[in-house]
């Protein structure tokens, strides 16, 4: 049955992101409890009235804490570069760190300033939102494993199995030495790395799916190059026999660059949103 895209796209979501994607927090207590004695340690300083030469004092009975310093800044790396003046800084937060240099870090980087004068109360709870706010940038990451978390889950209520009959992140390579397909007409005679987020076997044909999920309303180049390429590999995929590509895409932000999604549409049967899936599409496709 002839799809109409006008009414394909409607069906695109906004959003697909679940209660975990915007912190992890499992991720965010672990980080902080590899630290919290340390942390508890440098607590002792919150509101100090000689804060260099109580600090100077703390690290030299207590050397390991000075490992939370990078942290104390949002910096998870040991290492800390500085260029101030014409000069170049690098500071390594271990045990070899001169004192005086640290001391001097902590003054000119203003912690000496943010402990001292009881702006926070608690490094531990600090820290805790430190590692939030840096647990935030992650959430493109994990967007991108939304989908395919989603795909997947269908592929598996499909009846596939892992290892078996589906398989994950699958190059065109290892697609044509495993079920002797040759893939040459996508692969450029063997010069390009094409990669399959999901590879389905059944006992008639090899399918290589991609999927991707673009939320809110814009998303310019990016979107139109996407579907530009995904055209040319439906367009290179089409009279490879036991072969079907297959592109699961969503979210509302195609809308911004439908023209070049719809051309896609027009060429790629097996192309799907994931109202589709709801539906039971997989079922029914991959034969």
């Amino acid at each position: 049955m002839n799809r109409n895209f006008k009414d394909w796209l409607n069906q695109f979501k906004v959003s697909i992101s679940n209660f975990g994607y915007y912190v992890d927090f499992a991720k965010v207590y672990g980080n902080v409890d590899k630290i919290k004695v340390e942390l508890n340690i440098l607590n002792s300083l919150v509101g100090s009235k000689n804060i260099e030469q109580d600090f100077k004092n703390l690290i030299k009975k207590y050397p390991e804490t000075i490992k939370c310093v990078p942290i104390l800044l949002a910096v998870r790396e040991n290492e800390i570069r500085v260029s101030e003046s014409s000069k170049d800084y690098t500071y390594k937060f271990n045990k070899d760190l001169d004192i005086n240099v640290l001391s001097e870090f902590m003054e000119k980087s203003g912690l000496f300033e943010l402990i001292s004068k009881r702006i926070i109360k608690n490094l531990v709870d600090y820290v805790l939102g430190v590692e939030v706010g840096l647990d935030s940038n992650g959430r493109k990451n994990r967007g991108g494993h939304l989908m395919e978390d989603l795909v997947e889950n269908y592929i598996v209520n499909a009846g596939f199995v892992k290892d078996a009959t589906y398989f994950k992140e699958m190059y065109l390579r290892d697609i044509e030495e495993t079920w002797n397909i040759d893939l040459s007409a996508l692969s450029n005679n063997g010069k390009a790395k094409k990669r399959f987020d999901f590879v389905v076997k059944t006992n008639k044909c090899v399918y290589a799916i991609e999927t991707n999920f673009y939320g809110g309303f814009g998303g310019g180049s990016k979107l139109n190059e996407t579907a530009r390429s995904y055209k040319m590999l439906a367009e290179e995929s089409k009279d490879i026999k036991g072969f079907v590509f297959v592109w699961i895409t969503d979210g509302t932000a195609w809308r911004s660059a439908r023209n070049n999604l719809e051309e896609t549409f027009d060429v790629l049967d097996t192309m799907y949103n994931l109202k589709e899936l709801e539906d039971g599409k997989l079922k029914e496709i991959l034969k």
